[in-house]
């Protein structure tokens, strides 16, 4: 009784090292040169000063990160990101993925309760008639039936070989004192059993290896749930800049077919001009090039933007053609807000999901290590049986059928080949892993906001740049045909001009694509997105209610 009470008494002991969250040391502030709390975007079309006697204009709104996606103020985006969430196959992979840590974590809180199980069964046994068996006096009395006894021999005596029956009615006779009931157990060859219980075993926690074991899985758990947000604002990211893409390719392409259409006409003009020997066969071959080299640049166009569409149609789980009809149309690159929330670089540790799912598995290779410690220890466990066992169906209902077991055992590993202590010394590197990944997780997540800080504000200053590049350049093309026209300019000028000018044009426009896009890199490495989606507790494992449990 002793024994069984004090590993009762002993629990609660935890071995292995307590886990202490770690303290990441970030900047007050990103270093970006242009980097404050918010960056404005100066729209393309506005001057570089304001008058002073136009009064000041309120400031614009602030985006909010958890739908920065409608700060693009594209309906087509909003319904292309709304379906992605729907039916995106890796989104779905990552929820399922959460339910299985969930599972796993259920599994290790069952192992430190007891199990109890429920066993029944029927045996017929024939025992050899060129044996002998030699019953108990309990059996022999019982006219040499079992009772009690699932197996022959009986627990209570016997045993089955071939033996002097003289021997054995001697036996019997000094058991008994009668030998018409050893007669009677020699006539029995074939025994029938039922028997009827459960059993019932416990092994008590003392040192924590279970508890240690049930705190890894929880912080799987919620490592997982990190993993399914940060596969969320990936998802949100890849559609909008896809997106862009698309809208961006087009407008190229409609770019591309004005300047085919003007240099048509230049070519038309030059052989006109050469067949009233006005021009030269060279300024033909030289506009023939031009029109030739701005018409190869359509099929890689065409190619980038199918590729663009195909991609999409994967995100939202469909064919890649699905979307075909519905994107092919043209419309406006999605300009970005005029004002994106930077925040403060210790808000990432609390918003980006890749750094919190790093600190959850250095949680869980913590733990680990108390697991693993825990087997240099004993294991107390508590193990019982009670049941009902006779050798007929209806004796089972008698008291003396019963039967029943308990006791207390102890297992403590002496020698394992230094096994347990290479488990831990594994388990100590995996946390040093993971601690690692954290404060790479953490520096990255700093490289990707400076990196999207840089590149978005320093390409409005290309894009500034451009659109006085594209306005010259057409004033350059119009004053080039004019004095062509007149014959006070030679005709390289005029291809250089257009020449310019669509290159001019070309470059704004992925100006203004590569604007939008470092926008959604830079929400992206904000960690912003996942919150509008975030499902309810209840409601977590259905994908599939996911948009209407947030509306």
């Amino acid at each position: 009784m002793i024994s069984a009470v004090l590993p009762l008494g002993l629990a609660g002991c935890t071995v292995g090292p307590d886990y202490k969250a770690p303290k990441q040391l970030v900047p007050a502030t990103f270093t970006a040169s242009v980097a404050t709390s918010h960056i404005a975007a100066t729209p393309a079309t506005a001057p570089a000063t304001q008058p002073t006697t136009q009064p000041a204009a309120p400031p614009p709104p602030v985006v909010n990160l958890q739908r920065w996606w409608e700060s693009f103020e594209d309906p087509t985006l909003d319904s292309l990101i709304d379906r992605a969430v729907r039916s995106n196959l890796d989104l779905r992979i990552a929820q399922s993925r959460v339910r299985e840590a969930r599972g796993q974590l259920i599994i290790q809180e069952a192992a430190g309760l007891p199990t109890l199980n429920a066993d029944g069964g029927y045996n017929r046994y024939r025992f050899s008639k060129e044996g002998f068996y030699i019953p108990s006096p309990a059996a022999a009395g019982n006219g040499g039936r079992l009772s009690g006894a699932s197996a022959p021999p009986p627990s209570g005596g016997g045993t089955l070989g071939r033996v002097n029956p003289a021997v054995a009615e001697r036996r019997a006779q000094a058991s008994s004192g009668s030998s018409s009931g050893l007669a009677s157990a020699f006539t029995k060859t074939e025994i029938d059993t039922f028997q009827g219980g459960f059993d019932s075993s416990w092994e008590i926690d003392v040192f924590g290896g279970t508890r240690r074991s049930v705190e890894a899985a929880s912080a799987d758990q919620q490592a997982s749930i990190e993993a399914r947000r940060d596969t969320m604002i990936s998802l949100l990211s890849e559609v909008a800049r896809n997106y862009i893409e698309v809208r961006g390719v087009q407008r190229e392409l409609r770019i591309a077919d004005e300047n085919i259409k003007s240099q048509q006409d230049t070519l038309d003009l030059t052989r006109s001009r050469f067949q009233a020997g006005l021009a030269t066969d060279l300024d033909v071959a030289r506009a023939e090039a031009q029109l030739a080299s701005t018409k190869a640049t359509v099929p890689g166009s065409i190619t980038m933007l199918q590729e663009a569409i195909h991609r999409i149609g994967v995100l939202l789980g469909q064919s890649p053609t699905a979307l075909e009809l519905e994107l092919t149309r043209e419309a406006p690159i999605p300009a970005p807000p005029p004002l994106v929330p930077v925040g403060l670089p210790s808000e990432l540790l609390r918003r980006r999901p890749d750094i919190r799912r790093a600190e959850r598995q250095l949680a869980a290779a913590n733990a680990r290590i108390g697991a693993a410690t825990a087997d240099l220890f004993p294991r107390f466990s508590l193990t019982g049986s009670l049941g009902l066992a006779a050798g007929t169906f209806r004796n089972l209902g008698r008291l003396d059928s019963v039967y029943y077991s308990i006791g207390p055992s102890i297992s403590w590993p002496i020698f394992d080949a230094g096994r347990i202590r290479a488990n831990i010394n594994v388990q100590n590197e995996r946390e040093e892993q993971a601690a690692a990944q954290y404060e790479a997780a953490v520096l990255n997540s700093l490289e990707d906001v400076e990196n999207a800080l840089v590149g978005y504000t320093q390409e409005q200053a290309r894009h500034r740049d451009l659109q006085v590049a594209v306005d010259s350049n057409r004033r350059a093309v119009d004053l080039a045909n004019q004095l062509y026209q007149k014959g006070l300019t030679d005709f390289l000028n005029v291809l250089d001009a257009q020449r310019n000018l669509f290159a001019s044009e070309d470059s704004l426009v992925q100006s203004e694509q590569a604007m939008s896009s470092d926008v959604v890199a830079l929400y992206k490495a904000l960690g912003g997105g996942w919150e509008t989606f975030e499902m309810p507790q209840s409601l977590q494992p259905e994908l599939e209610n996911v948009t209407a449990a947030n509306r």
